[in-house]
């Protein structure tokens, strides 16, 4: 890419959530989500592939579609209340329509059919970029608009989103897929509490940007894609390979690990507010998330399941060292005993 390009398209991508966060007017929100829609683009057709452009294509609609109900519902909310202002939002159907619409953006089930074929066509690095950064805008746009959504609404889309989650992961073989279905997961979790707590759906989209950035950025220092070429992860890097393996547990919210830590807080706030079917359904769900966390870890030890292929033991690599990725592991593993002082902070 250019580099003139390459810089307007990542100052896009940076300013465009930015530019949404800072806003109070629904316009400007809905020009700073169509900037970062239209930053990434170019990043994912980087890769001049038919699956790259399928993706990009995928993206594009889906995103268009979504910006679209935002526009409108926010346009039928200033005729019939006279008000842009993000947090003033008092039309009943305005605000079901604007739900459905970040639902869409953020690939939250049951409009979360794009998002796993989407990760497939990219490279990793986008992928990350796409499972983080572009999450920023539209669960920006929730918090603000949080006292006028329905809680059993946003309850209902939660547990849907932590149930296909889970079950859609079950049989995947590319890690990419995974990670998508892991992402709608854990979105999960952070829209079954939006309603209730602030604090504790900061608290957890700040971990699970920590551990789906480690993650990704393991799998790129492992150059693998799929569950079957990790089986000799081990032979490249042990110690990557390792610590790959408790981030995984990590995000999918073992104790005493740093993944647990929101979901409990989580299930805590529930229980309070007498949600207790609510609570149990969201801790059961997490089980099936659990599974498919456990395969990965299964096949990255030196256990080889059997099989009819012969695989090719890799060198080891040479390490390249990389402060931040030994920074990012520690804390996505070993943040729950510092809890009420993270709790304080935020």
């Amino acid at each position: 890419m250019n580099p003139h390009m390459n810089t307007i398209v990542v100052s896009s991508l940076i300013m465009g959530p930015v530019i949404t966060i800072s806003s109070n007017h629904w316009m400007l929100a809905w020009i700073g989500l169509e900037a970062s829609t239209l930053a990434i683009i170019p990043l994912m057709t980087k890769k001049h592939h038919p699956r790259a452009t399928e993706a990009a294509i995928k993206y594009f609609l889906t995103q268009a579609a979504a910006s679209t109900l935002i526009l409108f519902a926010s346009m039928n909310n200033a005729w019939m209340h006279g008000q842009w202002n993000i947090t003033q939002m008092h039309d009943s159907t305005s605000c079901v329509i604007i739900t459905s619409a970040l639902s869409m953006k953020l690939g939250l089930a049951p409009f979360h059919l794009w998002l796993p074929e989407v990760m497939q066509g990219i490279t990793i690095m986008t992928a990350l970029i796409l499972t983080t950064w572009q999450k920023l805008a539209p669960l920006s746009l929730l918090m603000m608009t949080a006292k006028s959504l329905n809680t059993t609404l946003m309850l209902m889309l939660g547990m849907t989103s932590a149930l296909i989650g889970g079950w859609g992961g079950l049989n995947q073989t590319q890690l990419r897929k995974i990670m998508a279905f892991s992402s709608i997961a854990n979105l999960g979790w952070m829209s079954t509490i939006i309603t209730l707590s602030h604090k504790l759906l900061l608290m957890m989209f700040y971990t699970y940007i920590m551990m789906t950035s480690v993650l990704f950025l393991m799998i790129k220092q492992l150059e693998t894609n799929k569950i079957s070429t990790t089986m000799t992860s081990w032979t490249k890097l042990p110690t990557l390979n390792t610590m790959m393996m408790l981030t995984l547990m990590s995000l999918a919210g073992l104790p005493p690990l740093t993944g647990f830590m929101p979901k409990w807080l989580i299930l805590q706030e529930l229980t309070k507010q007498h949600m207790l079917i609510a609570a149990t359904v969201m801790a059961l769900l997490s089980l099936i998330s659990l599974f498919f966390y456990l395969r990965i870890s299964y096949y990255m030890t030196i256990t080889l399941p059997p099989n009819t292929t012969t695989y090719t033991q890799q060198w080891r690599h040479k390490m390249i060292q990389k402060p931040y990725l030994a920074t990012m592991t520690v804390l996505s593993i070993m943040l729950l005993p510092i809890t009420p002082t993270l709790l304080a902070m935020l």
